[in-house]
């Protein structure tokens, strides 16, 4: 098995290389998913939540309301960290079971947002960082999701810096470019990958 840490700032492409690579035939184990269950009705994660928030964080259903829990904790680095101290514990414990019922010759890739915030790379292999420069991430927040540019403005700043994910990583995957482009980048570490986690060594080079 190689387990691969795959992260990205806002708006850089990362969700588009998850998804190639798991067409590929990569185990995806997703950190927002699996925070999204967590935090379901009636789970010990939600009740945390509410009890540090208030039940102004709640949807009528009785769910959470992520878009009112977002604008409040991305304003406020205090509150982002009590948010993340709550998921994060409950987010670990889950990917580590999924990885353990993964193949013994899988390429498990766990898709992180918050990995280079959290100091997570130890916990992998190795580390695929998504990069793209600033101007693209707010205009693909922007133009592709619908964002002001204020509240995109805030959710890039209350990331790690481009620096500070780019210095956690063993490849960087430059997503500055058209779709076909990525897509040939993708399938070239594709490889790599599985022969890493077959142990087989990389062919001499022409």
């Amino acid at each position: 098995m190689l387990t691969v840490g795959l992260t990205g700032g806002i708006g850089a492409g990362k969700s588009e290389v998850s998804r190639l690579l798991v067409a590929n035939g990569a185990v995806l184990i997703d950190a927002d998913r699996i925070a999204r269950e967590v935090v379901a009705p009636g789970t010990p994660g939600l009740a945390s939540v509410v009890e540090a928030f208030g039940p102004d964080v709640l949807a009528a259903d009785g769910s959470l309301d992520r878009p009112k829990l977002g604008a409040v904790v991305f304003a406020d680095p205090e509150k982002l960290a009590a948010l993340n101290a709550i998921v994060h514990p409950l987010v670990g414990r889950r990917s580590r079971e999924l990885e353990a019922a993964a193949p013994e010759d899988a390429v498990v890739v766990h898709d992180v947002p918050l990995l280079a915030e959290n100091a997570l790379a130890p916990l992998y292999d190795l580390v695929i960082v998504v990069d793209a420069s600033p101007e693209t991430q707010l205009d693909r927040l922007v133009r592709l999701r619908g964002m002001t540019e204020e509240d995109a403005r805030a959710r890039m700043a209350a990331q790690a810096t481009r620096e500070k994910r780019l210095s956690v990583a063993d490849i960087v995957i430059d997503n500055d470019v058209p779709l076909e482009v990525l897509e040939r980048r993708v399938q070239d570490i594709w490889d790599g990958l599985v022969r890493r986690a077959h142990g087989s060594p990389k062919p001499p080079q022409e």
